[in-house]
């Protein structure tokens, strides 16, 4: 029987959207931070795959069917971005000095890490492309010669830390503007942070998608320059 579950193609479905429902149930019931769906996720399917003993291979299997709706699922957030497009006009100085700052603020601080904690080359451009979405933060790390699978690991981990901490952070430095957030979230945690600015608003939903593209494209060319650095 356990063969049989393992082996269907819907295996690894049924398991990461049984997770993330248990995921939503706790966040609504709870209402805090620390239980975001992904978060929660990410954890349940772990325990499921070591407590039952299953290989990760298997579970991939099926659940590499989810990564089909990654793209449309990013196309789809130009829509908030087009019914926001005369605020984008009205605001595109502040909103570029926002994202090149962002992108900056992430290469440079990985750049004092590897000072700090002295890094080797492999180590410092896996970790480059931190704060960009997946799908371009692998091809640059492969490009710089990092270490692919963990740049995946630190890209949803950040997501996930501005996700959860996003909210707090502009409470404490009284950040209310809605295009500041929005820009701060998507240039920072990429697609989970613009899951939690969408939930902000409409705005910040906006200037978050807005912010995954253009920080992606900025972090392409950055980390090209900054691998050179260490």
């Amino acid at each position: 029987m356990k063969e049989m579950i393992t082996n269907s193609v819907f295996f690894g479905v049924m398991v990461s959207i049984l997770a993330y429902e248990l995921g939503m149930l706790l966040k609504k019931k709870f209402k805090l931070a620390i239980f975001n769906p992904l978060l929660i996720s990410i954890a349940v399917v772990i325990v499921i795959l070591a407590v039952f003993h299953i290989d990760y291979q298997s579970y991939a299997n099926g659940a590499d069917l989810l990564s089909y709706l990654l793209t449309p699922a990013t196309v789809c957030l130009a829509v908030p971005l087009y019914e926001q497009l005369e605020l984008l006009k009205n605001n595109v100085k502040a909103i570029m000095a926002g994202l090149i700052s962002g992108v900056l603020t992430s290469l440079i601080s990985i750049l004092a890490l590897a000072a700090v904690f002295g890094f080797s080359h492999e180590e410092y451009v896996t970790l480059l492309p931190k704060s960009i979405t997946t799908a371009i933060g692998m091809g640059v790390s492969e490009e710089l010669g990092g270490i692919v699978t963990i740049t995946v690991a630190v890209i949803i981990v950040t997501g996930i830390l501005g996700n959860v901490i996003g909210e707090h952070v502009f409470r404490i430095f009284r950040i209310d503007e809605p295009i500041a957030k929005g820009v701060a979230l998507g240039s920072a945690s990429h697609a989970i942070g613009t899951a939690k600015a969408m939930e902000l608003g409409e705005i910040e939903g906006a200037m978050s998608s807005l912010s995954i593209a253009v920080a992606g494209l900025l972090t392409v060319l950055g980390a090209s320059v900054f691998a050179g650095l260490w």
